[in-house]
C-alpha cells in the first residue's frame, strides 16, 4: 500500500509540474511583447555582471556601477551596427557594377535552363511574374507585420536598457525574493540553484562571444585567401549570426557566395565561399564550441534543435536567439525539482555509457530487468609440489573455481 500511494504521489507532482509548465508557457506567449525585451535583459545583464562587481570594487556606488556598465554594453552594441551599416553603404556605392554582373548571371542561368529543361525564357518570366502577383497580393499584411516589428525592435531599445540598470541595480534584491517564494525549500539549495544558473547561462553567453570572435578571423581568413572583397564584413556578419543556433553560419554563407558569383569571373569562388563556411561551422560545432564552453551547458542536440523549434514558434527570430540558454535554464531548474527531474536528464546530454555497442544489456542489468552474468574471473590457486618427495609419475587434479561459485578448499581443515 506504501509503495502504491508513494506511486500516485510521484504521479501527481509530475502532472501538477507539467500543467504548471504548459500554463507558464502560455503566459509567455500572451505577454511576448514585454516577456523578450525582459528575456534579453536578463541575459545582457548576466553578462555585465562582472563588469559591474569591478566598478563596485573601485567604490563607484551601485547605481553609478549600474549605469556605466549598461553605457558599456550599448557602446558595444552601437560600435557593432555601425559597422555594419557602414561596410553595406560602402558596398552600396558599387551597386551598379554588382547589378550588372547579377544580371549577366542571371542571363547565362536562363540560358542554362533553357538547353537543359527546354523551359522558354518567356515562360520562366511569366512564372516569375506570377509568383511577384501573388506576393503583392500580401503586401498589406507584409507592411503591417514589418512596421509592427520595427515598433517591438524600437520599444525593445529602450526597454531593454532600463530593465538592464534595474536587475543589475536591484539583483539582491530579486534574489530575497526567491527565497521568500520558495520558503519550504532549504534556502542553501534556492541559493545553489540560483548561482548554477548564472554560472551556466554566463559560460553559454560568455563562450559565445569569444566563439563568435574566433569564427570570424577563421571566416575573414578564407575569404582573403579566395580573394573576396569585404572580408572582414563578411566574415564578421556571418560570425553575429551565430545567435541562430546550428543555421547562423550556414545563412552567413549565402551573401558573400552571391557577392563572389557577381564579382568573380568563376562560379567556383562562390562553392568555395560556400565550402569554407561550412568547414568552420563543422570545426565550430564539434572542437571550438566543446572546447571553449565545456560541459557547463549540457543539452543535447536533439532537445536543442526541437527548443529551437518551438521558440522561434513562440516568440520569432527573438526565440531562436533566446531558445538555447532559456533550455539551460530549465535544466537546471528541472534537476533540483524531485518530480522534473527525469525531464532534466532528458534534456542533458547522454552519458558514455549510452553510446556504448553493448549499451542495451549494460542498461537493463543496471535496472534489474536482466540478471548479471557469471563472473568469468578464475580465482588463482597457490600450489606448491614438493618434487624431491613425489615420485616421478604425478598426476595432479585441480578445478578451476570461478568467483561465483562455492570454494570447494574452504571446508576443508588443515592437514
Amino acid at each position: 500500500m506504501e509503495n502504491n500511494s508513494s506511486k500516485k504521489t510521484y504521479s501527481l507532482d509530475l502532472a501538477s509540474s507539467l500543467l504548471a509548465t504548459l500554463l507558464i508557457i502560455t503566459l509567455m506567449y500572451l505577454s511576448q511583447n514585454v516577456l523578450v525585451p525582459l528575456l534579453f535583459s536578463i541575459l545582457i545583464s548576466i553578462t555585465l555582471f562582472p563588469l559591474a562587481r569591478f566598478f563596485e570594487r573601485l567604490r563607484l556606488g551601485k547605481a553609478f556601477s549600474a549605469i556605466l556598465s549598461v553605457i558599456v554594453a550599448i557602446a558595444i552594441i552601437s560600435t557593432i551596427g555601425w559597422f555594419i551599416i557602414h561596410q553595406s553603404i560602402i558596398i552600396g556605392k558599387d551597386a551598379s557594377a554588382i547589378t550588372e554582373k547579377v544580371l549577366s548571371v542571371f542571363d547565362r542561368l536562363q540560358v542554362w535552363i533553357q538547353q537543359t529543361f527546354g523551359i522558354e525564357r518567356g515562360q520562366m518570366m511569366d512564372k516569375l511574374q506570377e509568383q511577384g502577383n501573388r506576393a503583392l497580393e500580401n503586401i498589406g499584411s507584409l507592411l503591417s507585420s514589418t512596421f509592427g516589428s520595427i515598433g517591438n525592435t524600437l520599444a525593445g531599445t529602450v526597454l531593454v536598457p532600463l530593465f538592464c540598470f534595474f536587475l543589475l541595480y536591484y539583483r539582491d534584491f530579486f534574489r530575497e525574493f526567491f527565497f521568500k517564494t520558495f520558503k519550504s525549500t532549504p534556502q542553501r539549495k534556492v541559493n545553489e540553484v540560483l548561482n548554477k544558473i548564472y554560472e551556466v547561462v554566463q559560460s553559454y553567453l560568455l563562450g559565445l562571444v569569444t566563439v563568435m570572435g574566433i569564427v570570424a578571423v577563421l571566416n575573414t581568413a578564407g575569404l582573403m585567401l579566395m580573394g573576396i572583397d569585404y572580408a572582414w564584413f563578411f566574415g564578421s556578419l556571418a560570425s553575429l549570426l551565430m545567435l541562430l543556433p546550428y543555421i547562423g553560419i550556414a545563412i552567413g554563407s549565402i551573401l558573400p557566395a552571391l557577392f563572389a558569383l557577381a564579382v568573380k569571373d568563376s562560379a567556383w569562388y562562390a562553392i568555395g565561399v560556400i565550402v569554407w563556411f561550412q568547414v568552420v561551422q563543422f570545426l565550430e560545432g564539434n572542437i571550438i564550441t566543446p572546447n571553449i564552453v565545456g560541459s557547463k551547458v549540457s543539452i543535447n542536440p536533439l532537445m536543442a534543435i526541437i527548443g529551437i523549434l518551438l521558440g522561434g514558434m513562440l516568440f520569432g527570430l527573438s526565440g531562436l536567439i533566446l531558445a538555447l540558454p532559456f533550455i539551460a535554464t530549465l535544466k537546471v531548474i528541472f534537476d533540483a525539482i524531485p518530480s522534473m527531474q527525469a525531464i532534466g536528464f532528458l534534456i542533458g546530454e547522454p552519458e558514455k555509457e549510452h553510446l556504448k555497442t553493448n549499451s542495451t544489456q549494460e542498461l537493463l542489468m543496471k535496472w534489474g530487468i536482466v540478471r548479471k552474468p557469471r563472473n568469468k574471473k578464475k580465482v588463482q590457486l597457490d600450489v606448491h609440489v614438493d618434487t624431491e618427495s613425489t615420485p616421478a609419475k604425478t598426476t595432479l587434479n585441480y578445478k578451476e573455481v570461478n568467483e561465483s561459485e562455492q570454494n570447494p578448499l574452504e571446508n576443508l581443515g588443515e592437514k
